[in-house]
């Protein structure tokens, strides 16, 4: 296997300059806007330019190793290290400049992440973890929450851009919302795994996500002791997202099951 910590720090090199990128596209002014999935589901010439970055610099560095991004899809040979990168979590905070979206990166071997960078390139906070050596916030190991009532627990969550999912969604959130302190929506799900690796979320529930919103943010939750997993002994995935401190996971994952959170469109 290769080695974790030189996989991360390719990623680190890679994530900085590709954030930089990022920052100073949104200092410019947004462009090159369209839609994906629905007209809500946006995409800039940032997301595609940082995507390009970065898929260049990993075949500089890395060149038989497969790449899968957000905007391109799949390049490479499959098998041995995959990389899979977000060039821009939280499109709709980019463009309407809210500080809140990452550049996130994940290296995967035969299957297995083993190592990952969430870069928010707005505020240049960082979160790194290796697979079995912790879980680091610009340099400070991190240990999730200590919360362990659900009823005291703050809780972040995401909405998928289908209108039918998020009214869906919001009826889970109306079965939930009575059982928890509070709901967070901030709108990144990497930046939400890893602020519940850090304490300043309690728990993070979504459905929806795909391999590169969670792949680098789920390690870095994991790393930090949470559980991140699906529901009902699935693994994190399309169906449900949920990280949280052991206390926290089952009375949290038993409720989204009684609500039927990984249902809907």
């Amino acid at each position: 296997m290769p080695d974790a910590a030189e996989l991360l720090a390719i990623a680190v090199e890679i994530v900085r300059e590709a954030g930089e990128t990022a920052r100073r596209m949104r200092v410019e002014g947004v462009s090159g806007v369209a839609t994906k999935s629905t007209d809500t589901d946006v995409v800039t010439a940032a997301d595609r330019a940082v995507e390009r970055q970065v898929v260049d610099a990993l075949r500089i560095r890395r060149p038989d190793d497969a790449v899968l991004g957000e905007e391109y899809g799949a390049s490479g040979v499959p098998g041995g290290v995959r990389w899979i990168l977000d060039p821009i979590d939280g499109t709709v905070n980019y463009l309407y400049d809210l500080p809140q979206y990452a550049v996130s990166l994940a290296a995967e071997v035969d299957g297995l992440v083993v190592a990952g960078v969430v870069r928010n390139p707005a505020t240049g906070a960082e979160w790194t973890a290796t697979l079995g050596g912790g879980a680091f916030h610009d340099g400070g190991r991190l240990r999730g929450s200590p919360q362990t009532e659900l009823a005291q627990a703050l809780v972040g969550t995401g909405f998928g851009y289908d209108p039918a999912r998020r009214v869906y969604q919001a009826g889970v959130l109306h079965g939930l919302l009575g059982q928890v302190r509070d709901i967070r929506r901030f709108g990144s799900a990497s930046l939400d795994l890893c602020a519940a690796a850090g304490g300043q979320l309690d728990a993070y529930y979504e459905k929806g996500l795909n391999p590169w919103d969670h792949a680098a943010g789920g390690l870095v939750a994991t790393e930090a002791g949470l559980v991140v997993a699906g529901l009902d002994g699935a693994p994190p995935g399309l169906d449900m997202v949920v990280a949280a401190p052991p206390a926290l996971f089952k009375p949290l994952h038993d409720r989204l099951v009684e609500l039927d959170a990984a249902g809907g469109p």
